[in-house]
């Protein structure tokens, strides 16, 4: 039984960087602190993860499960270099997709409640080897893009994280604040102006 990737640890200290270094659109201009996580970084971890997506789990059949709305750049991504991998390779394996969208969150507080929204029968999943991307398959493996230090975590570390930061409410790259900030291409720290202004 294999254990859980290494993540790239951002430091609770960690100061990010100033907006002024990156494209932001300007209609975010005051609504962010900083950029914490830039693209770049993301992109590269996110390559490194589909390497080792694949030699975890690549000698079978993968149904790979995205989390909407948050995760879908992250699957999105992660998916395409899976594909390159399996272009780019003697172990190449077949790759299926499917789609559930969960809700959790109001303003940047968890609820507490997860609601189910869509999603096909996940009885199809039986089986099979799922990547389930932030029932009685034959394996699940989790990847996640960030994993939160934070107080009320139960433990749960997912098996293929990106990044491992401090308790701090974030957004872009999909991630959202009530619908808005997923077109930024970084992840960023929202500003008290940007809760303000887009809550709920």
């Amino acid at each position: 039984m294999a254990t859980c990737s290494p993540s790239v640890v951002i430091s609770d200290d960690e100061p990010g960087y100033d907006l002024d270094l990156f494209c932001i659109p300007s209609h975010y201009a005051e609504d962010l602190e900083k950029v914490f996580i830039p693209h770049g970084l993301i992109m590269d971890r996110t390559e490194r993860l589909a390497r080792d997506v694949m030699k975890e789990m690549g000698g079978h059949h993968i149904v790979a499960l995205c989390v909407l709305k948050g995760g879908y750049k992250f699957f999105a991504d992660l998916l395409d270099y899976i594909k390159v991998l399996n272009r780019n390779s003697d172990r190449s394996i077949p790759m299926t997709v499917d789609f559930i969208r969960l809700k959790s969150y109001c303003n940047d507080q968890s609820t507490g409640d997860i609601k189910v929204i869509g999603g096909d029968d996940l009885s199809t999943l039986t089986g099979k080897n799922v990547l389930i991307v932030e029932h009685n398959p034959k394996m699940v493996k989790v990847a996640s893009l960030l994993v939160k230090r934070t107080p009320r975590s139960v433990g749960y570390r997912p098996d293929f994280v990106g990044f491992e930061i401090p308790d701090k409410f974030v957004v872009g790259y999909a991630l959202d604040y009530n619908e808005y900030f997923r077109d930024l291409n970084h992840v960023c720290v929202i500003s008290e102006t940007g809760k303000a202004k887009y809550k709920a």
